[in-house]
């Protein structure tokens, strides 16, 4: 300890003379250039021989000043490499099991308050702190609740994981709704050294429900309180955030603050910005009891084995039983609480810099926590208005959101080198099965695509579902990329049950679509439809990948396989439910066919019964669906028959058949092998017929195809021979599958392969 103390001194000394030596030497020269208590000018004009002002006296002195500063410099050099010695020989300063290096942080403000802020944030023993080691782990607890809110969530972490360097565990205390959607994600992202633990949010409502509460963010905006009793009994610290927070630095830096805490610091805090507690914003205006301006809770340091020793629960709880006797309710959820008892005891705050929360509301104080972009670190949307709080930099803070909004989330599965991971069984499959594929066949890109895991955030707006009494509803089931887009508020024109859509979308093509959809008085009207964002990567559009996902988030116990470019007829979703009760589909393997039409004009009289519809066949404005190039897909349904038919009657299966279908909840899978154009329907009523499904036409029911311009994979289909190539393959192989599976019945499928 006394070699630590000595090796300190050196360096403070080494510092300290680095400092003043140049200032004394200024200060010389300075004086030095005066003479008989007049200034003498040093300008190059003055300086010459020829110049009035010019003596010998003068040129003398000139010359030794000059030697003077070439030694002071020569001293400054020396004493510059001794300390960066110092610097680099200072001994390691232990705290558990981690060993850890010293850095310097600075903070900058102007105010007076501010600037006490960062004094306090930045004074520790030595004036240092503590740089986190290569490869600790940083627990993050995040409070997340509902649709728009896991939303915020995926951009706080993305900012994060931009910057990081440490292995990270977030604690993300959630609801249902965000932990399904939440669940999915970061198990689909497959982040190396990233590990995330859910709490059940609706187990604590019990604890925190008791607390009147008028913040926007409810119920869930109070639970932070009870992170103590929430989290893991081992865990000694934890950064707790807002869903509205964006990170511009390392999250290590805020983690090594923990260091800076002393006596009985238990809450690392950043000042209040605004003026909401000092009760001026209006005629009488009460806010809670605070010290000087309050702090937020944006972001906190919580030292929580300190905290539970002092009993954090009992003095929470007291303290605000005793506030509620007079205030009747929290205006700012948890942090009305929070600074009632750090103003009856202020000796457990922490003051961080203020650029540890940039709190971007209106009418804050947040300019004086910078001076540069180099300054930020943590950026804090704690307005309703979010994106459009007035601040004088509010643009640059939007793009720098915007940027994290839109960034391709794909690059942060970085490894961290040198750091050990958990082992992830799902990601070690996954490495074995593409290790097994061979790189030199000329097909293993598409066999590398049914192994790629798509990063996907389910329920991307927000999805309200009554289940209907009578269990017969069907919800429409579709696949969609951004080319497609225009064909959503048509459907919801002509479907009014519920809808699953997955939208296969790049990270910046989904927040187009959520503006989109936000501006459209159609989509917004309807609360019933689930759109599920699978994210781009590789090659190939994984339609049958996307057709699974959609079916698998589904609340109805009947879905309609449908494609996107196709209109259904109008009352098709009543009409649908009533043929479920009548062929009894809930007792039954049936795949019900919905017939399916197509016109080649962008601008159509939509039919508005049967009858209408078969005169528009006969008058050509309608066809049936792909009669001209494709007639094998849907020539089973028997057109001819279902012109006249008045009853559902069953077809057989024959090869290349690809009608689209209503069938139970249960039925299987699209086979993920098939990507882009061809064979992904056909496949999958082919194991619909191997597993024994009788295939009834329904005949009062149509769909009709909308024209539009030929997609990018039936571009590459019909241009590329080893795309084709590739395709028979697999068509081949999945047969052989067949056989495998279903034995002799399966072999009918072959011969029909080769008779068609």
């Amino acid at each position: 300890m006394l070699g630590i103390c000595r090796g300190r001194r050196k360096f403070l000394a080494a510092s300290l003379t680095l400092l003043f030596v140049p200032a004394f030497t200024w200060i010389y020269l300075f004086s030095g250039s005066f003479e008989d208590g007049k200034a003498v000018s040093l300008s190059p004009i003055e300086s010459q021989p020829h110049s009035p002002h010019y003596t010998a006296s003068n040129q003398r002195e000139r010359e030794s000043l000059e030697i003077r500063m070439r030694e002071v410099e020569e001293e400054n050099r020396a004493l510059r490499k001794q300390l960066s010695l110092a610097q680099s020989r200072s001994p390691t300063h232990r705290r558990g099991n981690h060993s850890k290096t010293y850095s310097m942080e600075e903070g900058t403000g102007d105010s007076e308050s501010l600037r006490a802020g960062i004094v306090a944030g930045n004074s520790s023993e030595c004036g240092q702190q503590p740089a986190v080691e290569k490869c600790e782990t940083i627990h993050v607890a995040i409070v997340c609740a509902g649709y728009n809110a896991s939303r915020d969530v995926v951009t706080l972490v993305k900012s994060v994981l931009f910057h990081r360097r440490n292995p990270l565990h977030f604690h993300l205390i959630a609801d249902a709704i965000a932990k399904q959607i939440l669940a999915t994600l970061f198990q689909t992202w497959m982040v190396p050294a990233v590990r995330i633990d859910f709490y059940d949010a609706d187990e604590l409502k019990s604890e925190v429900s008791w607390i009147p509460n008028k913040h926007y963010s409810g119920i869930y905006g109070l639970m932070k309180l009870v992170l103590t009793k929430t989290l893991p009994s081992n865990l000694e610290r934890v950064i707790v955030l807002d869903t509205d927070i964006t990170f511009a630095t390392d999250i290590a830096e805020l983690w090594a603050v923990f260091h800076k805490f002393k006596g009985q610091q238990v809450l690392g805090l950043v000042e209040n910005q605004s003026d909401w507690y000092l009760g001026n914003l209006w005629k009488n205006h009460r806010p809670w009891p605070a010290l000087g301006r309050g702090y937020n809770t944006g972001v906190i340091l919580l030292l929580l084995d300190k905290l539970r020793k002092m009993k954090w629960e009992q003095m929470w709880r007291l303290t605000a039983e005793r506030e509620l006797m007079s205030m009747l309710s929290t205006s700012l959820a948890d942090q009305d609480i929070f600074n009632a008892v750090i103003k009856q005891n202020p000796f457990l705050v922490y003051q961080l810099p203020c650029f540890w929360n940039v709190q971007l509301s209106d009418h804050t104080r947040s300019e004086q926590c910078y001076r540069d972009v180099s300054d930020l670190k943590v950026i804090h949307w704690n307005s309703p208005k979010k994106l459009r709080v007035k601040n004088k930099h509010v643009e640059f803070f939007r793009n720098l959101y915007l940027t994290f909004l839109e960034y391709d989330g794909n690059l942060l599965r970085r490894e961290l080198f040198g750091c050990p991971s958990e082992a992830d069984v799902n990601s070690e499959n996954l490495q074995k099965q593409l290790s097994e594929l061979d790189e030199d066949d000329l097909c293993y890109e598409f066999r590398r695509e049914r192994f790629t895991v798509h990063r996907t955030h389910l329920y991307f707006l927000h999805y309200e579902y009554e289940p209907a009494s009578d269990n017969t509803d069907v919800t429409l089931v579709a696949q969609l990329s951004m080319d497609r887009l225009q064909m959503l508020e048509a459907i919801c024109k002509h479907w009014e049950g519920p809808i699953s859509l997955a939208l296969y979308l790049s990270d910046a093509e989904a927040q187009q679509f959520l503006r989109y959809a936000q501006g459209s008085e159609v989509l917004m009207s309807r609360r019933n439809v689930g759109y599920h964002i699978v994210y781009k990567e590789g090659q190939f559009y994984p339609v049958n990948l996307l057709r699974n996902v959609a079916m698998k988030h589904i609340s109805t116990p009947y879905m309609f396989l449908s494609d996107i470019d196709f209109l259904p007829m109008y009352g098709l979703y009543e009409y649908l439910r009533k043929s479920v009760i009548q062929l009894d589909l809930a007792n039954t393997k049936k795949a019900l066919i919905v017939p399916a039409f197509e016109t080649l004009r962008y601008r159509l009289s939509f039919p508005k019964s049967k009858a209408e519809l078969l005169s528009m066949l006969d008058m050509g404005t309608l066809f049936t669906f792909r009669y001209h190039v494709w007639t094998k897909g849907h020539a089973p349904t028997n057109f001819a028959k279902w012109r006249t038919a008045t009853t559902p009657y069953q077809v057989e299966w024959e090869a290349d058949f690809e009608p689209y279908v209503v069938v139970r909840r249960d039925c299987p899978e699209y086979d993920r092998r098939f990507v882009g154009f061809g064979w992904n329907k056909v496949a999958h009523i082919m194991e619909l017929d191997a597993q024994e499904y009788e295939f009834i036409v329904l005949p009062n029911a149509y769909m009709i195809h909308m024209p539009h311009a030929p997609s990018f994979d039936i571009t590459k289909f019909r241009s590329n021979k080893q795309y084709r190539i590739c395709l028979k393959t697999l068509k081949e192989e999945f047969q052989q599958d067949m056989s495998r599976r279903y034995g002799f019945a399966a072999l009918k499928y072959l011969t029909a392969e080769n008779n068609s």
